[in-house]
């Protein structure tokens, strides 16, 4: 009996539901769900029970019959998605649309009743045998009791909503079929088709297992094989080759006990492995660089202190600090080795040092020094732009190209297992999403760890403590403080000008007369043109830039010998210098800077030394209004906050000092440090922006051979700063006689080369009253009575 009804439709896109199926239903996302949640909810306001029409919309095209559904529940799913469980209870068939309560399409439907003959109760026993069998055939047995319990035919049929081998559109023509025969038959035709292709894969299935069986059994021949024909060859007295038998290579070799054990374990993988297998040769490569390691081999010590010491001394001019420590370490093995302490816990006394200093001091050059030193051998390991943690640790061995860690290759590299290894560049190592390296150089570095390194690539123990690790850096501030207190800090932090000089005249000088092509008696570089050079041609911490001028020299002497307009022997002296590199780049300006109030020189230390700095201040015109503090150069906040806090002091103390200071209530002050392209910070430049602006308000100009550095607190304290030996090489290289620093750091005048202290007068002071006494130009008695 039929029924007209009038029902929200829920449209199902590329979905069918045939009656009897429970599904949930999206109500919020894209495509139709704004469409069903519409349609639900005028379900649920029309009436009890809440009923929509489920139409299919395949292609885009709406179908003639839907699914009379009833909604359940309204929830979310575990997701957190909101959905609609409904459940399909007949069919019917599309009418006229209407109009209805909210947004959703109603439209007019009438119930279709179902069509049964006698061919029915047959079809369907035949059919439910079939989906028992596909159930079975695909292991789906907690499905079978449910199929065998169902004794309605029609229901029965529309099971096949259920079925994925069952297509949508086959699905809606079984949803508009009203004869259960006819759909009955139409899903056996379509279920013997499945049931064939069922069959067919279980076919391959099984040639498939049957190959790899039959592999598996040739693999076991093929070994027996091999061990028959290995016993038969040593019967014979024709042993195996020794390059092709790992496990003779292995038990030949001088191995640690546990690495002995790992590389046979790895031996009896090998033989067990077939031989198209690609762990086949991971393992001959594993096993490769495990034999190819130096374990028994190790470079004895070189104890001849004093000689040592004269190799140092021959390599390097100055940095005595790094001589020191290289000499009380080989001084404490001698000691140890006399004894017979040697070795104790599996730990040895390997060195960690960490050379900081600006470029061009020699760091990277000390390491093969400090080699020769010692007798050892030496190998670098460029940390530089670094950022896969697998670099220093080694990869896994279960990815592709896996190798070891940087580390280990230079332990083979090396050929010993106690070679001087030089970290190069350890501050400029990045970290990413691929790890963090310096985190992994912990273990490297540490005294108490490195005894028991563990390389991933290798996973076996690696004794590093009998390595002597340099480790250079040009910024100790960017190295991690966990791996830094792992190290012992040595700082280089630059040459006087008469290092400089003798390292031109007996390294840099010989080394490019060779590359020039000329010969030491050929041409002359006299010292004084070497220290001109030095002085106002470069202007930095180490030898880089001298030994390029050098080199420039050379270059245009060749080329004159070349042209004919020069005759051998060729002397360079002072005069001719202007010649060859034209007039000076660097000249004392600290008189033509501060000539005038306002204007201070402070010392700072940057990434490449110690430099000179100048802080200029201006007022403003009364009236203007532009009263405040206006900070250019580039500054950072603990250099604007310096500023702010030496203007607050003058402010405060300005009576005093006998400043003028009302000036400053409605003037603008500007604080500029020059060179506005470079980046600058640090609390050094305090006392510097305190003295400008003293000077600007006391019209008393600073003393052009003076030049100052520490921080100012609010009461006029001068606090202590780092960096002492390195703005004291830069004063001095600018031609600055009279330096005033903090007075809690006149120990660190102790680390200030002799030649710098007795050219400069070092003033301590603790208040800010002393830096203007002794900084400010002193007050013409004379021209101020005039």
């Amino acid at each position: 009996m039929t029924e007209a009804l009038t029902l929200p439709v829920l449209p199902l896109d590329d979905t069918v539901l045939l009656p009897g199926m429970v599904v949930p239903i999206p109500l919020a996302g894209e495509g139709g769900a704004n469409e069903a949640r519409a349609a639900v909810d005028a379900a649920r306001t029309h009436g009890e029970p809440a009923r929509v029409v489920l139409v299919p919309r395949l292609e885009g095209r709406y179908a003639r019959v839907g699914a009379l559904a009833v909604v359940e529940q309204v929830g979310r799913l575990p997701g957190g998605q909101l959905a609609a469980v409904v459940r399909s209870t007949g069919r019917v068939r599309i009418g006229a649309g209407t109009t209805g309560p909210g947004a959703a399409l109603w439209v007019q439907v009438e119930t279709v009743d179902e069509v049964v003959d006698d061919r029915v109760p047959e079809l369907a026993s035949e059919y439910k045998k079939l989906v028992t069998t596909i159930l079975q055939q695909r292991g789906a047995w907690q499905v079978v009791d449910s199929v065998a319990a169902v004794d309605d035919p029609a229901a029965l049929a529309d099971l096949a909503g259920y079925a994925s081998y069952v297509t949508d559109e086959q699905k809606a023509w079984l949803l508009e079929t009203t004869d259960v025969a006819e759909r009955l038959t139409k899903l056996l035709e379509w279920g013997r088709e499945h049931l064939a292709e069922l069959d067919v894969q279980e076919t391959i299935r099984k040639d498939v297992r049957e190959g790899v069986e039959k592999q598996q059994r040739e693999f076991l021949l093929r070994q027996q094989l091999a061990a028959i024909r290995k016993e038969l060859a040593e019967i014979e007295g024709k042993p195996a080759s020794e390059e092709q038998d790992y496990r003779a290579r292995v038990e030949a070799a001088e191995l640690p006990e546990k690495v002995r054990a790992a590389a046979l374990a790895e031996v009896d993988k090998l033989e067990r492995t077939a031989e198209q297998s690609p762990e086949v040769g991971w393992i001959r490569t594993w096993l490769d660089t495990v034999l190819d390691l130096p374990w028994d081999r190790r470079t004895e010590d070189a104890y001849d202190i004093p000689g040592a010491r004269a190799v140092l001394d021959a390599d390097h001019a100055g940095l005595d600090d790094v001589k020191d420590r290289i000499v009380e370490y080989l001084a404490v093995r001698k000691r140890r080795d006399e004894r017979g302490l040697g070795v104790v816990g599996g730990r040895r006394s390997g060195a960690v040092l960490a050379l900081a200093g600006p470029p061009g001091v020699g760091k990277t050059s000390l390491g093969e020094s400090v080699a020769r030193a010692m007798g050892r051998e030496f190998v670098r390991v460029a940390l530089g732009g670094v950022r896969d943690e697998a670099e220093i640790r080694g990869h896994r061995r279960t990815y592709v190209g896996a190798l070891p860690g940087r580390i280990v290759r230079a332990i083979k590299e090396a050929g010993t297992m106690n070679p001087v290894v030089l970290l190069d560049e350890v501050d400029k190592v990045g970290s990413d999403y691929r790890g963090d390296p310096t985190a992994a150089l912990l273990e490297v570095l540490d005294p108490a760890q490195n005894h028991t390194f563990r390389d991933h690539y290798l996973e076996v123990e690696l004794d590093l403590s009998d390595v002597v690790f340099l480790a250079t850096a040009n910024v100790v501030e960017a190295i991690p403080a966990p791996l830094l207190d792992r190290m012992e800090l040595v700082q280089l932090d630059g040459y006087t000008e008469d290092e400089k000089v003798t390292i031109a005249a007996e390294h840099l000088l010989p080394r490019q007369l060779d590359r020039a092509g000329l010969a030491a008696d050929e041409v002359e570089v006299d010292r004084e043109a070497l220290r001109l050079l030095a002085g106002e041609y470069t202007r930095e911490a180490g030898v880089r830039q001298l030994e390029r001028g050098i080199a420039r020299v050379l270059r245009k002497v060749a080329a004159k010998l070349a042209v004919g307009s020069a005759r051998l022997p060729v002397r360079v002296g002072a005069a001719e210098l202007r010649e060859y590199l034209g007039r000076p780049r660097h000249t004392p300006e600290s008189a033509e800077r501060t000539a005038v109030p306002g204007v201070a020189t402070g010392l700072a230390v940057t990434g490449t030394g110690g430099d000179v700095l100048f802080v200029e201040a201006s007022l403003a015109e009364a009236g203007t209004g532009s009263a405040g503090v206006v900070l250019t150069g580039q500054l950072g906040e603990v250099m604007k906050e310096s500023a702010q806090i030496a203007l607050s002091y003058l402010r405060s103390h300005g009576a005093e000092l006998s400043l003028p200071v009302d000036a400053l209530a409605d003037r603008g002050v500007h604080v500029h440090v020059p060179a506005g392209a470079v980046p600058k910070d640090g609390p050094s430049a305090g006392v510097t922006m305190t003295t400008a602006l003293a000077s600007l308000l006391s019209g008393r100009p600073v003393r052009s051979d003076v030049a100052m550095t520490g921080e100012v607190s609010l009461t006029g304290r001068v606090l202590p700063i780092g960096g002492v030996k390195q703005k004291l090489l830069a004063a001095h290289r600018a031609g600055i006689t009279t330096v005033l620093i903090p007075h809690r750091n006149e120990p660190d005048l102790d680390d200030v080369p002799e030649p710098v202290r007795a050219e400069l007068t070092v003033h301590t002071v603790s208040d800010v009253r002393e830096v203007l006494e002794l900084a400010l130009e002193k007050v013409d008695a004379q021209a101020l009575a005039a």
